[in-house]
């Protein structure tokens, strides 16, 4: 048994764990935190950073091969793939060495190894030389995230079947790649591979791609991919796919049960995630799971006291503002504050791919089943200023009010910046803002969020710029 006791032992080291660390650490409890890999988890290492920073590349290197859009000649322009691929992991790099310091500063003791829970409130963590150390702590508080889900017919090889984290380190770039799934990670990776060169196809299961936003916003989005040659199967799954020989051979069913197989170097299964909650001692504890899921109440115990789990070992939204959001509210109400609940209907989602996607709240569809009677109103980017001016006037806002009450139930956005607009809706829909309060704020000009404020009045019969 180790002779330090902690207040708080956090198991895992993602945006929900060395956020719920440093805010554990900050109230005053003695705080230590255990990492089997990477400070800062999946979203900082091979997640959420490294695939916004290739997002970006992908991003200038399509301004530059549109460069006389804008009036200016370029010659020459071509990627330098192996360098595109290192800027990625020396921002993810980077940023693991500020959690690092984060961690320091806020004198929080960091235990480098594969943690197990034990009854008794205890940890067991087994070092990289096999070394066993106990733990214990008043508080356990489990944040273990996720890993790709696989398909039995798409089996994650990491050589010609691969999942996210091998599509960011690719030695070179395919010619032909087919991407099994139109979720986030789908659809961002399609991004950066079709925009530097590569033949891309995606394939969904459902009826349309990005499938948990706003039909409009699903449409909007596969306009704008096939006018940029990206081929989009929906209705469509992949029933086997043959690695044998030089490249792949993907078989695929439509919804009428007609076969096509499709030829490419390497397929990028992204098909969602699952929660890493499996040899971490759950059962040692009697710690309940449901569906692959950590059962938890609104402030994240477990069934066993002084347990407790956040982030994608829960039944939440698997984002990182999420778990860290549950961590925060965790340890505040450990350190017997007050905090509110989390409102899983005010969750942002953002989708990093070109043009972006930002959401929040109801979908129209979702509002009408939920008994709503709805207004909604929709700007086009089309009429932006800015957006004109930038050269990105694909796409649109649409907000959806309570017709009754003024309410703004939700608001979906495609476009250029959106993941940063979509923070004011947000905060108006906690404040619980009307939509004609939404009306009366004055926004600045020339700007992106200026269509905010227009799709309201569009859903209220005083838009100006249509």
């Amino acid at each position: 048994m180790s002779s330090t006791k902690y207040d708080v032992i956090v198991l895992g080291s993602g945006p929900g764990g060395y956020v719920a660390a440093i805010r554990a650490s900050q109230l005053g409890l003695k705080t230590a935190i255990v990492e089997a890999a990477e400070l800062g988890g999946i979203c900082l290492n091979w997640g959420c950073i490294p695939t916004k920073a290739l997002i970006k590349s992908a991003q200038v290197f399509e301004y530059i091969s549109h460069s006389e859009d804008y009036g200016i000649k370029v010659n020459g322009a071509e990627v330098d793939f192996p360098n595109m691929i290192k800027r990625s992991r020396d921002v993810a790099a980077g940023m693991s060495k500020g959690v690092q310091f984060l961690l320091k500063k806020n004198k929080i003791d960091q235990i480098l190894g594969w943690g197990k829970i034990q009854p008794g409130k205890k940890i067991e963590v087994s070092d990289s030389e096999g070394k066993k150390t106990v733990y214990a702590a008043d508080h356990i508080i489990i944040a273990t995230g996720g890993r790709a889900r696989e398909l039995p017919a798409v089996k994650i090889d990491n050589d010609k079947i691969i999942g996210y984290r091998k599509a960011m380190v690719l030695e070179k770039k395919p010619a032909k790649m087919v991407v099994v799934g139109s979720g986030a990670i789908g659809v961002e990776f399609a991004y950066v591979y079709s925009s530097i060169g590569t033949e891309v196809t995606i394939v969904e299961f459902l009826d349309r791609i990005v499938p948990n936003e706003d039909e409009e916003v699903s449409k909007a989005l596969e306009k704008i991919y096939k006018k940029n040659g990206i081929k989009i199967m929906t209705s469509t799954e992949v029933t086997a796919v043959d690695t044998k020989g030089k490249g792949c051979k993907v078989t695929v069913k439509d919804k009428k049960g007609a076969e096509t197989v499709i030829e490419c170097d390497v397929v990028l299964s992204a098909v969602g995630v699952v929660s890493n909650v499996e040899n971490i001692g759950l059962e040692d504890v009697g710690i309940l799971v449901e569906r692959g899921k950590i059962k938890v109440d609104e402030f994240y115990k477990t069934n066993m006291p002084g347990y407790y789990a956040i982030g994608d070992v829960t039944t939440g939204p698997a984002l990182a503002h999420v778990a860290s959001a549950e961590g925060i509210i965790c340890v505040e109400k450990i350190a017997n504050h007050h905090p509110e609940p989390l409102d899983y209907n005010n969750i942002p989602g953002c989708t990093y791919c070109i043009p972006e996607i930002a959401s929040v709240g109801y979908t129209e569809a979702k509002a009408k089943e939920a008994g709503y009677e709805v207004k909604v109103g929709k700007f086009p980017f089309s009429a932006s200023g800015k957006a004109s001016a930038a050269g990105a006037k694909d796409g649109f806002v649409k907000l959806v009010f309570d017709a009754k009450y003024g309410e703004l139930l939700g608001a979906h956005m495609i476009g250029a910046n959106v993941t940063e607009m979509i923070a004011e809706i947000v905060a108006i829909r906690k404040l619980e803002t009307t939509g004609m309060d939404l009306i009366k704020t004055v926004h600045p000009h020339p700007t992106m969020s200026e269509a905010i404020m227009e799709a309201a009045a569009q859903a209220y019969g005083e838009v100006i710029h249509l």
